[in-house]
């Protein structure tokens, strides 16, 4: 399997955001000088920026309004999808139960990311754990897990293809918390891990691709210009 360096498009009031240690309430529009790759925070074109960055085939979205509650960018990214038909797009969307991960499927063509931190129960996600469209993201922030103990806990209840995502490390720089992805990955028999928060740079790319992961979501490192297209070609 090769390994997928996604970038993360954080989608908020029908802008992109720059994330800042999962710490939502200080997130602000990506702004002029904000990027290497671009000027704007108008999502199409920063699509765009990434695609001349490197040919990727999936990008991930996270709709931070769906996420906290206050509404959606249903329509964004379903424009989104329509405009870049070769790329998938993985959607967070802040299910909250089964009836929500129903409709949130029948909307998009791509798959749907159930994060375990806005979930309030996990017993149904047993039910779903075959179907190839869903993706699985356990949410930590620091040493605490988001979300419902026995999902953290059993494995079984898992679909294909699993998200660690770190809140705390994104946006930071600070490095992948190799530890728990390495405890996550030995737990999840033949599924696809995929890390998330703190990249920093083409060492760290190749540190979770010898770890086994299935990919990375990235951003910052992108922004920033410390993982370059040369960095890209070369891990991905």
């Amino acid at each position: 399997m090769a390994f997928a360096v996604i970038p993360v498009l954080d989608l908020m009031e029908g802008r992109v955001v720059r994330a800042v240690a999962g710490e939502r309430a200080r997130y602000r529009p990506l702004r002029p000088g904000d990027s290497v790759l671009t000027e704007h925070g108008e999502p199409h074109e920063v699509v765009r920026a990434f695609l001349r960055l490197h040919p990727f085939r999936i990008l991930y979205l996270a709709d931070l309004d769906a996420i906290l509650g206050r509404g959606d960018q249903t329509a964004l990214v379903s424009d989104l999808e329509r405009t870049f038909p070769d790329v998938e797009f993985w959607c967070d969307a802040g299910v909250r139960d089964e009836a929500d991960l129903r409709r949130r499927l029948a909307r998009r063509r791509g798959p749907v990311v159930v994060g375990s931190e806005t979930l309030a129960d996990a017993a149904w996600l047993g039910r779903w754990r075959e179907d190839p469209r869903l993706v699985l993201s356990l949410d930590h922030r620091g040493g605490t897990r988001l979300g419902p103990a026995a999902l953290f806990a059993e494995p079984d209840l898992w679909p294909a293809r699993v998200v660690v995502m770190t809140l705390a490390a994104v946006g930071t720089g600070g490095g992948p918390e190799v530890a728990r992805i390495r405890e996550i990955r030995a737990r999840a028999g033949g599924r696809a891990v995929y890390a998330a928060g703190g990249v920093r740079d083409r060492a760290d790319l190749l540190t979770l691709r010898a770890l086994g992961c299935a990919g990375v979501l990235v951003a910052s490192c992108l922004h920033r210009g410390t993982v370059t297209a040369a960095d890209l070609a070369a891990v991905a």
